[in-house]
């Protein structure tokens, strides 16, 4: 399964980014294989609007199924929810002890945004 995850580096040993669309970068790994693909987010970053859907098309994008971060605007989490991607919110720690994280059930997926656009 892919799982996306927002990230402030390139790896799998880098912080998770509290924000979605404006995230430095999103890293798209396979949960069986930790085999990993990366978004690179830096035109987001500093949008004016519409980062969020940028970004949650990307993740649609690359096939992930999921997508785990500190906090989803609602505009992201409409285009998310309507592709089938599920949202996890509140994640901290490493993207590599997400995916730990994830693969041991501790996430629970949201019914909406936890966050006001343009954060």
């Amino acid at each position: 399964m892919k799982i996306a995850i927002t990230s402030t580096g390139k790896d799998l040993d880098a912080q998770v980014d509290p924000r979605f669309g404006r995230a430095a970068y999103i890293i798209v790994v396979d949960t069986d294989t930790l085999d990993f693909e990366i978004i690179d987010n830096s035109e987001n970053k500093n949008a004016f609007k519409g980062a969020g859907i940028t970004a949650a098309s990307a993740v649609c994008d690359k096939g992930a199924q999921v997508l785990i971060t500190g906090f989803c605007g609602p505009n992201a989490f409409k285009t998310l929810d309507s592709a089938g991607v599920k949202v996890a919110n509140d994640a901290t720690g490493t993207v590599r002890s997400t995916v730990e994280d994830y693969k041991a059930g501790k996430f629970t997926f949201s019914d909406s945004a936890n966050a006001e656009g343009h954060w």
